[in-house]
């Protein structure tokens, strides 16, 4: 009867901890917008989680790619490329500017892609706008951090599915 009334005391003991232990998902990415002078480029890094990434090709595209694993398909740059393509924007004075798609890195359950705008005089620029929706078609909750780091301005903005467009003032 001891035993069975120390498990008991034990259970209702452990039970709360148990939902503190749980692991809460978020979902966030983090992009840095900077000039580089030697380059005459606008700059672009955006950090996302590899497996949040991942979710969205396999429903927008209906492909898993498998990032960073040695089964990643030949064809991942193609789709992160073009899921970039349909949630990055990048305008100067008001202006809708192409930009380069660099590639991507791995670092440890994060993938880093680089952008560029080439052939670009800061001296010109008056506005810089960065739109970010990537991720919010799938998670309501993803959140898109930006940082501006430009001619010595820095600016910084939460970015979420209703208000997914932070400016930098020149």
């Amino acid at each position: 009867m001891k035993m069975k009334g120390l498990k008991k005391g034990l259970l209702l003991l452990l039970l709360p901890l148990c939902a503190f232990t749980a692991a809460h998902k978020f979902y966030l990415s983090v992009t840095n917008v900077q000039y580089s002078e030697k380059d005459e480029a606008v700059q672009i890094t955006s950090r996302i989680f590899i497996d949040d990434f991942e979710d969205v090709l396999e429903e927008r595209y209906g492909v898993h790619p498998n990032l960073a694993t040695p089964l990643e398909t030949e064809t991942a740059d193609t789709y992160i490329e073009k899921y970039i393509r349909s949630k990055i924007f990048i305008r100067i004075d008001g202006k809708l500017m192409e930009y380069k798609f660099l590639g991507k890195k791995y670092d440890n359950d994060i993938m880093i892609i680089y952008l560029e705008v080439p052939k670009i005089k800061l001296s010109k620029i008056k506005t810089i706008e960065l739109e970010n929706e990537v991720l919010t078609d799938i998670y309501e909750e993803q959140q898109n951090v930006l940082h501006f780091k430009m001619n010595g301005k820095k600016k910084s903005f939460v970015l979420m599915k209703d208000s997914d467009k932070g400016m930098l003032k020149l």
